[in-house]
């Protein structure tokens, strides 16, 4: 597993280095597989930076090794297991200020996180939240695999089966934590959890779903175009 710096693959609007923000209004940060303490430290750095217009709209794209993340919420917030039994298997656990309630990350689901700036997007939060979901959706369906938006319930379905996680959180309009979305990732992670302290939800992936592996690359390019379509 390798953590890359916050210089390391940028991809600019027309793939280019970072030189200004108004000729590059956003760029995007290809982090491989990096450990989730260090990715939230820098996306605290990312937020000071838009807040102060020092850098553009930005995407952070990222896996994670094993970690279990408590949100804001409190009531759902549901462990399955002991912290030390997550601690013999290496599982992290983390309490961090976003919306939402307990969910997981481990290799294999893509994870982005936008440090973007709402009020230059003339975007409201339940707007915004609606875009990642559609972003969600049409990645997926690129793949062959049509998903489900419910009303109340942040995320994307398959029939009662969940396949993607939102939790977000605005500063002052600037945007950070995001959207990840189970691709070829083991599930039995979930077990030691209520996902988003629902009863009874099974969580999914695109794997499970359509019976095939697709290189993690192909899908961050497919996830890149989508998101400088949209937020560029």
């Amino acid at each position: 597993m390798q953590f890359f710096s916050l210089d390391a693959k940028i991809a600019s609007v027309k793939n280019e280095s970072i030189k200004n923000i108004e000729t590059y209004p956003m760029q995007i940060q290809d982090c491989g597989c990096g450990e989730y303490r260090k990715i939230l430290q820098l996306q605290h750095e990312l937020l000071e930076k838009r807040r102060n217009n020092e850098i553009p709209n930005t995407i952070i794209i990222v896996e994670h090794p094993d970690v279990i993340t408590l949100g804001a919420r409190q009531s759902a917030n549901k462990l399955l297991v002991s912290m030390d039994e997550l601690a013999k298997r290496k599982i992290d656990v983390i309490g961090i200020h976003r919306g939402g309630g307990t969910t997981a990350h481990n290799p294999g689901q893509l994870v982005f996180y936008p440090i973007l700036n709402l009020r230059q997007l003339s975007l409201g939060i339940n707007e915004y939240i609606r875009k990642l979901e559609t972003i969600g959706h049409e990645l997926l369906m690129q793949f062959g695999l049509d998903s489900d938006i419910r009303k109340g319930y942040p995320g994307l379905w398959i029939g009662e089966k969940k396949i993607a996680s939102i939790g977000v959180r605005v500063s002052k309009f600037i945007t950070y934590h995001g959207m990840a979305i189970n691709i070829q990732n083991d599930t039995g992670i979930f077990d030691y959890i209520k996902p988003c302290g629902l009863d009874n939800v099974e969580m999914t992936s695109l794997l499970k779903e359509t019976g095939k592996k697709y290189s993690m690359s192909l899908v961050k390019e497919k996830l890149t175009q989508l998101l400088m379509r949209d937020f560029s």
